[in-house]
């Protein structure tokens, strides 16, 4: 037991330092290229294609942006479906951290792309009629709901401080999950495990994809750490990330009187990650 926990801890460490400087790049790029400040870039011909590349970037504050914007009818359906198919939180990061699945993020990121683009310009051509709004002059509308106001902060909290934070956190989950994998290794045995789990590659991306409706960071951290492991296949990966949008639906389930079509929306994220899912388990042995 104390090896496995000792294991766990060390696994774990060892992703610490690449985690804070990847969030610390990613606080550079935010701060300087911060989408936010324009919504008509997500209303024109290009949206769904903006809207997916927005929702790539591990941070959930896009989804929560994305959320805000279709609620008031700024952003068209296809173009907040774009951006929640393409949001990964933290995925992209544990699997660039882990120097053995390094080589899965352009093929990743490709997948979730590619399914995010065409869904969003497949839906916006269905609701062609739907109408937009007009934001006020002077307002604004951020995605700070998972995150943080980057106005008025200084350097050392914008550029170390929230990094290490989050760092921290994801660490934390991280362990967690390791923890549990450990123990579960330990009282089952390896052999058996890969064997209930060959067998379960069908049902992999229904259960992938309900975990990434969790909306909480950790549920990304428990699929793709499930798939550095080698216990979910990669169809099963995107099937749970391609679901996972963050605290986006959480923003959109705030208005109750709109609860049909958010659960429409939630349903529709599901299915086509379930979708995908068992498409990429089936071609990918192709290659």
């Amino acid at each position: 037991m104390g090896e496995v926990l000792l294991d766990a801890l060390l696994d774990s460490l060892k992703l610490f330092p690449f985690l804070f400087l990847i969030y610390v790049l990613i606080e550079i790029l935010e701060n300087r290229t911060n989408i936010s400040r324009n919504h008509n870039v997500l209303r024109g011909n290009l949206a769904p294609l903006l809207g997916a590349a927005t929702g790539l970037v591990p941070q959930c504050g896009f989804s929560v942006m994305a959320a805000k914007l279709y609620d008031r009818k700024l952003i068209r359906t296809g173009t907040v479906l774009a951006v929640f198919l393409a949001t990964s939180d933290e995925a992209f990061i544990l699997l660039l951290a882990d120097g053995t699945k390094a080589a899965w993020v352009v093929p990743m990121i490709a997948a979730k792309f590619v399914i995010a683009v065409g869904i969003g310009y497949l839906a916006n051509a269905l609701f062609r009629k739907e109408t937009l709004a007009e934001l006020s002059e002077n307002e604004e509308i951020h995605g700070t709901a998972c995150g943080h106001d980057h106005e008025e902060e200084s350097k050392f909290k914008s550029y170390f401080l929230h990094p290490l934070l989050h760092s921290l956190e994801i660490f934390v989950y991280i362990l967690a999950v390791n923890i549990i994998f450990g123990l579960v290794i330990h009282f089952v045995g390896e052999d058996k495990l890969e064997a209930f789990l060959q067998k379960g590659v069908w049902y992999q991306p229904l259960v992938a994809a309900a975990v990434g409706l969790i909306p909480n960071c950790a549920s990304s951290v428990v699929i793709t750490e499930a798939f550095i492991d080698g216990y979910i296949a990669f169809g099963s990966c995107v099937a749970g990330l391609c679901a996972n949008a963050g605290l986006g639906f959480v923003v959109l389930f705030r208005n109750v009187r709109k609860w049909k079509r958010n659960l429409a929306l939630m349903l529709a994220v599901y299915v086509i990650g379930v979708g995908f899912g068992y498409l990429l388990n089936a071609v990918l042995p192709l290659f």
